[in-house]
């Protein structure tokens, strides 16, 4: 009898798996979900780089002629290895390291906020992570390279 009162349902979305060939060229990722691919993307970049980074924090910080060493690296190069190479494995650590603490911010502040738990918050804070992190990569990578 209540089957009889109640309107029919309009039909639902079928989901379905995506075909690596054929769907990646046409799936739109929403931005939080580059976010969340990016946020893991710093963390595994930061971790690889972590001897270069030691090796930059024990030359810039062991002595004065050490220091002259590091400058001379990232002006003129190491050995076959030139310094714009040094400069650009920097920038990227600039960025992995800024995208991984914005990024972290934010999942920190939608997992205090309840009301942050939202779509409309989600891509909001992803779009804004990722102009944040661009931005200031910009910034600092103009400093890098020496353009300020």
């Amino acid at each position: 009898m209540t089957e009889l009162a109640s309107p029919p349902r309009p039909p639902r979305r079928e989901f379905r798996n995506i075909n690596a060939f054929t769907d990646l060229t046409t799936y739109r990722l929403p931005p939080a979900g580059i976010v969340s691919i990016l946020h893991r993307v710093s963390g595994v970049l930061m971790f690889l780089l972590l001897p270069f980074i030691i090796w930059m924090f024990d030359t810039s910080l062991s002595s004065d002629y050490s220091f002259a060493k590091f400058k001379a690296a990232f002006n003129s190069g190491l050995g076959f290895v030139p310094g714009w190479f040094f400069k650009l494995v920097a920038l990227a650590l600039i960025w992995a390291y800024l995208h991984h603490f914005i990024a972290g911010l934010r999942h920190l502040w939608m997992d205090v906020s309840h009301a942050a738990v939202t779509k409309e918050f989600g891509h909001t804070s992803a779009v804004v992570t990722l102009a944040l992190s661009v931005l200031l990569t910009v910034v600092l990578g103009a400093k890098l390279f020496g353009l300020y």
